[in-house]
């Protein structure tokens, strides 16, 4: 669950097929149902269904957590005033090493940490760009890039278009953030 659509939706399923919400975050639900009527097989499938599931190992658990900080820094948090490494802002929020933090992501991934990093933030440099408000340069200095030429380079090499060939299509290339890769 990484957006607050995702939580209504969610909520309403979970209603509708009569397990009571008691609590509901980013990433977290606190459940109640009646076990004769309503499996953990059917909660599993109502989530499957829309694109989730449950999250059972402490490992699977820090995977989302690990998710949910990147896309709380990158696509919510405008970073211009204060630019925090992306690996300092994750160790800061798990208390965690990030040589830790990136080979469990990695073996529950398969996508190394700081790729997932990079898509998280190509996709935001897209939605900026497509909001016309900021100057690539301004992008650059949001996003924690050195230059203008490097998250040039970086978009070219992860999209296959320059920014500027970006800006002429019919930018359809956008993608859910759940579905980076």
């Amino acid at each position: 669950m990484i957006s607050h659509c995702c939580l209504r939706v969610i909520r309403g399923e979970f209603e509708k097929a009569g397990i009571e919400v008691r609590e509901m975050s980013l990433g977290r639900a606190v459940i109640a149902y009646d076990s004769d009527h309503i499996s953990m097989e059917q909660i599993r499938a109502i989530l499957v269904d829309l694109g989730t599931d449950l999250i059972e190992t402490r490992e699977d658990r820090l995977v989302e957590e690990i998710k949910l900080a990147v896309v709380e820094l990158v696509h919510h948090m405008n970073n211009v005033d204060s630019i925090v490494r992306k690996s300092d802002y994750l160790v800061e929020k798990t208390g965690l090493s990030f040589a830790y933090l990136s080979r469990i992501f990695s073996s529950r991934e398969h996508i190394t940490l700081e790729k997932f990093i990079i898509l998280n933030k190509i996709e935001r440099i897209k939605e900026l760009i497509d909001q016309e408000e900021l100057t690539l340069s301004e992008i650059a200095y949001m996003m924690d890039y050195s230059s203008v030429q490097y998250l040039s380079n970086q978009f070219k090499h992860m999209t296959g278009m320059t920014v500027s060939e970006y800006k002429e299509s019919d930018r359809s290339s956008k993608r859910p953030i759940d579905q980076l890769y």
